[in-house]
């Protein structure tokens, strides 16, 4: 596997654990779940920024991989979207440039 393919897998399993690290430890220190995590996202103009950045992000990066997937009939690279919008775009963009990048068989 080429190195830059295993570049991006790293920084796909490294954008799914770490920002979860995170996650979990929050709602384990304030026992609020996934609603109390949510409404913190909203809890100053700061997050509620960077909520609408990454959703922008997230957006963008789902209306990329529809358009390539279209055109490359790469199809298990659709499987960076669920995991961009339930994991974060630190996983799927890293994922999808890791699927979009195997090799071509042909």
């Amino acid at each position: 596997m080429p190195p830059l393919r295993l570049i991006y897998l790293g920084l796909a399993i490294w954008g799914a654990i770490h920002p979860m690290y995170y996650f979990v430890s929050y709602m384990q220190t304030e026992g609020t779940g996934l609603g109390g995590l949510i409404d913190a996202w909203y809890v100053n103009a700061s997050t509620h920024g960077l909520v609408w950045d990454l959703t922008i992000a997230a957006i963008t990066l789902t209306v990329w991989i529809v358009a390539e997937v279209s055109v490359r009939r790469n199809w298990t690279a659709l499987i960076a979207i669920p995991a961009t919008f339930c994991i974060g775009v630190s996983c799927g963009l890293p994922l999808y440039l890791f699927l979009r990048s195997r090799p071509v068989v042909g």
